[in-house]
């Protein structure tokens, strides 16, 4: 049972950084010879030489988990958010804009190199993002920068999966889970991206025999690399047997979700003009658990989550821009 009534709603783990988002043609991605539609790691002078490269952009706080504690937040519910930035210009703004939606954000500055990570996004015109991060100080959260009474007293922590990969982080977190678990607080987890689980899956999957993740979200690639199945249900029912709560999502096709022995499908909601994928994953999972953290019904909760990611896909950005509670009202 948990200690006490919970002061926060959503406490999340995850990178600090800031996206850099541009429209471009088809043709500068080939030039550039990037990762079409995915999402690649890079060093700090290939972010300056891609920035360099990039047409006119737009700064916005992202990170995957701080975007849906944004999207969570805009929803009324409490959180706060644990991740590294350095003490530089950037660090400044997304601090500043973690605050101003709302969001309780104290993990001190990290002084000296690297600087704060930002994400290179190049978006052609169907909408699809072309992802090019650079870490920067996010790789360098040590568990010594955990405020443990903090992540004890949030209902829900919410770990991301691209900070898995660098090794001090990986120790903080795992060292969240057992705070959060002693606190009698559930743990949910998004994997983020294939390449993550191609590197540390096996982790990923003792997590689950072990009984350590009580809400998982993945989306349908990445239930096919974490469990081997090729055909969804077969992975699905694979994870849905030892995960309380299991999410999974399948961009236009909707999602499916199981919950204690329940299962709820829905459609995608409808979407006038993809703009931007860029943060659809994040928002959903921030619509979900809005619900979930207030104990709606299954379906109502993957609602929440389809409505929330037609949001942020209809513009710029990866954090929504529309009065979220009337639209959630108006749409449910």
């Amino acid at each position: 049972m948990p200690n006490s009534e919970p002061r926060y709603d959503v406490i999340a783990i995850g990178n600090a950084v800031v996206d850099v988002i541009a429209s471009c043609e088809e043709s500068l991605i080939e030039e550039l010879g990037l990762n079409r539609g995915g999402m690649t790691l890079i060093d700090e002078a290939k972010a300056d030489e891609l920035y360099e490269a990039m047409p006119p952009a737009r700064e916005v706080s992202g990170g995957s988990a701080a975007n849906t504690l944004a999207g969570i937040s805009t929803l009324g519910l409490q959180c706060a958010f644990i991740g590294q930035v350095a003490d530089d210009q950037l660090g400044k703004v997304f601090r500043h804009d973690m605050r101003a939606t709302g969001i309780d954000f104290d993990t001190p500055a990290r002084s000296g190199e690297p600087a704060t990570g930002r994400v290179l996004i190049f978006v052609t015109p169907d909408g699809e993002r072309t992802m090019n991060t650079f870490l920067g100080a996010g790789q360098f959260l040590p568990a010594a920068a955990l405020d443990e009474d903090l992540i004890a007293s949030a209902a829900i922590l919410y770990l991301e999966g691209y900070l898995w990969d660098p090794e001090e982080p990986r120790k903080a977190m795992r060292r969240a889970m057992g705070v959060a678990r002693e606190a009698g607080r559930k743990i949910a987890f998004t994997a983020s991206e294939s390449f993550v689980i191609d590197r540390h899956g096996d982790d990923f999957r003792a997590m689950i025999e072990e009984g350590l993740i009580d809400i998982l979200f993945v989306n349908e690639t990445e239930l096919a690399t974490l469990t081997g199945e090729e055909g969804f249900d077969a992975g699905f029912d694979a994870v849905a047997a030892k995960v309380p709560v299991l999410v999974a999502t399948k961009g236009a096709k909707g999602a499916v979700a199981s919950a204690y022995g329940e299962r709820a499908v829905v459609a995608a909601a409808p979407v006038a003009k993809v703009v931007d994928t860029t943060g659809a994953g994040d928002q959903f999972a921030a619509g979900f658990l809005a619900g979930f953290a207030r104990g709606e019904k299954l379906e109502v909760c993957l609602k929440r989550g389809a409505i929330a990611a037609a949001e942020v896909i209809s513009h710029y950005g990866p954090r929504p821009e529309t009065d979220m509670k009337a639209l959630m009202a108006k749409s449910l």
